[in-house]
């Protein structure tokens, strides 16, 4: 079992910046694939970045990419995703999600290979 939570949501304004974390317990990241993805009202879940945690590689959505910084602390178990040049149509609903099985980044923006699921933090950007 893996138990992920988010935090370091919140509101802020158009151009500013936000750094979340998802914390893991139960289990430590060791070799899995920690994704970030957004949910806004009445859209799908998408993407946003991931990291392979053994070995930090990470991968982006085209969209954010240039904008968007996922790392991992270790010690910490860990992951952040420093969010800057924020737009109001970055406002959503930010999860992040653990896939214990995959090896590389061929499935990473899928929702559906993410065995477990924090309970998101909002942001909100304001115009």
């Amino acid at each position: 079992q893996v138990q992920l939570v988010e935090s370091g949501g919140g509101l802020v304004q158009a151009g500013g910046s936000l750094r979340l974390s998802c914390a893991a317990s139960g289990r430590t990241f060791s070799s899995y694939i920690i994704g970030w993805f957004r949910q806004a009202p009445g859209k799908e879940r998408e993407f946003v970045a991931a990291i392979r945690w053994s070995g930090g590689s990470t991968t982006y959505a085209d969209s954010m990419k240039g904008r968007v910084t996922i790392s991992g602390d270790n010690a910490k178990n860990t992951v952040y995703l420093q969010m800057n040049s924020l737009k109001p149509e970055d406002t959503a609903v930010y999860y992040c999600a653990a896939d214990l099985k995959s090896s590389s980044f061929i499935t990473a923006a899928k929702t559906a290979f993410y065995d477990y699921w924090g309970q998101g933090t909002q942001v909100t950007v304001s115009s």
